[in-house]
């Protein structure tokens, strides 16, 4: 073989690997739970850090892996999965299974290194999206409520991973992150709902794209804000946010409700992408803005 096509044929194995392990997923999921870490640790401790993130990037990719083991007949009928490694037919079933089981053999080892609750809780990560939430899909959108559980648990798992225990300060960042969550997908299965219904797929609360859906986004919305603010009130324990930094959570929450806003208003999928994008920046923002304030605090 030439040396350009043994580079085709690498940069195409690479390239399968990030999508069967969702790599973009995988990345955003580590931010959170180092996020997290940051907020539990008294003191940083940057092996635990690295251990966190490659623990969290297997235990992420072997629930990606078996998930599209499970949906690839389904995958085959969407545009935006056809062409994922199993229905293309570039990855044997055979070996998805053995890079999920890997994976999840290493990403617990590596988090039971970092303490056993923390491997525990990857553990029932796993569990949960894999063999409730995932079939759990093509059958009632309670599926949404079921994939929130173990969507919640990177933020969470990082404070474990920092103390190793958990209390209110992780069962707080549970909250948030799993309010967050409903606004979050059903924006994308109002987005993406014509896609997924050829896949059999029930994503929104009412099943359709319609004014109920979308009071109940811009409800879910507001909740998260609100939870958002709890640790502004100092009784979350060691989990505490300045009022300075409350308001900006809060602004940056009034601008992830003025798209749930125009959801309700316009009822588009162009409407639904945006609310999509404001959730992802809402969430990414937030846990910015709580590691800082954390360390501002500390340094002043």
């Amino acid at each position: 073989m030439s040396s350009a096509g043994v580079h085709s044929t690498s940069t195409s194995i690479l390239s399968d690997f990030k999508e069967i392990t969702k790599m973009r997923l995988a990345i955003s999921v580590v931010f959170s739970s180092v996020a997290g870490y940051f907020l539990g640790a008294e003191t940083v401790d940057f092996v635990t850090v690295l251990l966190l993130a490659i623990g969290g990037y297997l235990m992420v990719g072997a629930s990606n892996a078996y998930n599209q083991i499970i949906e690839r007949d389904l995958d085959a009928l969407m545009n935006r999965t056809k062409n994922r490694p199993i229905p293309a037919g570039r990855m044997s079933i055979t070996s998805a299974f053995i890079i999920a089981s890997l994976f999840t053999i290493l990403g617990l080892v590596v988090l039971y290194v970092i303490n056993p609750k923390t491997a525990m809780f990857g553990g029932i990560s796993i569990f949960l999206y894999v063999s409730i939430y995932t079939p759990l899909k093509t059958k009632t959108p309670l599926s949404v409520f079921v994939g929130a559980f173990p969507g919640a648990i990177p933020f969470m798992l990082g404070w474990v991973a920092a103390s190793g225990n958990f209390s209110i300060e992780p069962g707080t960042l549970f909250m948030i992150q799993f309010f967050w969550q409903f606004p979050h997908f059903w924006a994308i299965g109002w987005w993406l709902y014509d896609d997924y219904k050829k896949g059999g797929f029930f994503m929104l609360p009412t099943g359709k794209r319609d004014k109920g859906t979308a009071i109940q986004v811009i409800l879910y919305t507001v909740w998260t804000i609100l939870v958002s603010l709890i640790p502004v009130f100092g009784v979350t324990g060691r989990l505490y946010l300045t009022p300075v930094s409350g308001i900006i959570i809060l602004i940056l929450g009034l601008g992830m409700l003025y798209y749930a806003l125009k959801l309700y208003k316009l009822k588009t999928a162009e409407a639904a992408k945006r609310l999509m994008l404001a959730s992802v920046s809402y969430i990414t923002l937030l846990q910015i803005v709580y590691v800082l304030d954390k360390f501002i605090r500390e340094w002043i």
